[in-house]
């Protein structure tokens, strides 16, 4: 018989303003009591609901559960900048690099893949524009070293084929509405989320065919004869097979410990205000997305919605072992958004942050994730590198082909990757993570 207590909880800092403002079309259901299933996915995020959706797809006669230890949205799923990105976009090494043409290509079609499957998602339970926009991305420069990288990526593109276009400074003020920008790169194959929005909607829909339990954290996970059972706090779920879906808390189930960096991100949401006139004068059109051409810089987009605006920023990042920061660090981060966005947007000081929040990235030292049968009958689809959307969409859709045998050359290319390499031991990896990151804010300047 094989235990393992659960280390730790998730636990959200802050209210993200995209869970805030989201409606929610189902109703929450907690576990209770003891349900037997084929199939029990754990974490209720991008990639747990993508493996429950393909899972849907290869075995529509199999009783599927899914667990979350929150709600749908609350966690780091609904915490996240919203972009669904096709080409690569690397947050560990803070540039965007190809990383020769043939990786590049293969990643390309991994990101677009994934992309697919959100947008048929998205088609097949009926969302809006305003939750899935394919408009594509702007990489937005600030200073002399951003545009050289947008066009040291922009070459990149260029070997590897794809489509993009520069824009110059005023360009950009038409679009954003600010001075602050000198150029910036677009290229058309991202999707824009609203990502409290997207992974309710994907949940509502799944609900209808599968069960889906909120408010019932996995406190330990044990298996006996073949048959694994996760223990709740009210109840329990015995399946043969189980998929994690957790990201960073994997190690909380005492798999890749030592070897993933948790990383929070930190965002502000400004309060609402009128799309005419002020909106439309101090920050251009009604909706826009810019990532920062230096991957440390900020991360800010404009949406409107019923002739309300409003911005939001996402800057700063701290190397954690904990899952709770403190209320001092979030006020500091706060003010560090404040500063930027002000900065950008004058026009707007008179509208204050309504929301402000931190959101857990895991990443590991090689840029790899962590996937893979971990046990007979236990999958993790886990670790998405900074890049959740996509890459927790694909882990998920991945780790159900594994689980199921379903033999794909997709499949093959994903799994050909080492394991995540160990980090130093503590404290020398906060020390070290937080001096690297702390040197590459500084670098990006007016970028963050």
């Amino acid at each position: 018989m094989t235990t393992r207590s659960v280390k730790r909880l998730p636990a959200e800092n802050g209210v993200s303003g995209w869970e805030a403002i989201s409606r929610r079309s189902f109703p929450v259901r907690s576990l209770e009591g003891n349900v037997t299933a084929d199939w029990l996915v754990i974490g209720a995020g991008f990639a747990g609901l993508s493996a429950a959706r393909r899972l849907l797809q290869l075995r529509p006669d199999d009783k599927i559960v899914v667990l979350d230890a929150s709600e749908v949205a609350k966690g780091t799923s609904g915490r996240n900048s919203g972009f669904m990105i096709d080409v690569p976009h690397n947050l560990s090494s803070s540039e965007y690099s190809s990383g020769g043409l043939d990786a590049t290509r293969m990643e390309m079609a991994q990101n677009r893949a994934a992309i697919a499957f959100a947008r048929d998602a998205a088609d097949e339970y009926g969302m809006s524009s305003e939750t899935v926009d394919p408009a594509g991305k702007i990489n937005a420069a600030a200073t002399a070293r951003g545009m050289k990288l947008n066009i040291s990526f922009g070459q990149s593109l260029k070997s590897a084929g794809e489509k993009h276009a520069y824009l110059d400074a005023s360009e950009m003020r038409k679009l954003t509405g600010s001075d602050y920008y000198l150029g910036g790169l677009y290229t058309p194959g991202a999707v824009l989320i609203q990502p409290a929005d997207y992974v309710r909607e994907l949940a509502a829909g799944l609900s209808r065919k599968i069960d889906i339990f909120e408010g019932s954290p996995v406190t330990a996970l044990t298996r006996d004869k073949g048959i694994w059972t996760a223990i709740s706090t009210r109840g329990k779920v015995t399946a043969p097979n189980v998929i994690l879906g957790v990201n960073g808390h994997i190690d909380d189930f005492g798999h890749f410990r030592g070897r993933l960096m948790h990383i929070f991100a930190y965002a502000s949401m400004t309060a609402p205000f009128p799309a005419e006139e002020l909106g439309r004068k101090v920050s251009g059109r009604d909706r826009w997305a810019l990532l920062p051409a230096d991957a440390m810089g900020a991360t800010v987009r404009k949406i409107t919605s019923g002739g309300q605006s409003r911005i939001v920023i996402r800057t700063k990042y701290t190397y954690e072992t904990t899952i709770i920061v403190s209320d001092r660090r979030m006020a500091k981060m706060a003010e560090e958004h404040r500063n930027s966005l002000d900065a950008r947007f004058p026009g707007l000081k008179g509208i204050p942050f309504e929301y402000s929040w931190a959101g857990r990235l895991c990443l590991s030292r090689n840029h790899v994730p962590a996937f893979g049968a971990l046990d007979e009958g236990l999958y993790s689809a886990c670790c998405e590198n900074g890049l959740g959307t996509v890459k927790s969409t694909l882990a998920g859709i991945m780790a159900a082909e594994l689980a199921t045998g379903t033999a794909s050359q997709q499949l093959e290319q994903y799994m050909d990757h080492a394991a995540p390499s160990r980090l130093p031991p503590e404290p020398f990896a906060w020390l070290g993570i937080n001096s690297v990151i702390r040197l590459q804010e500084l670098r990006a300047g007016r970028e963050g």
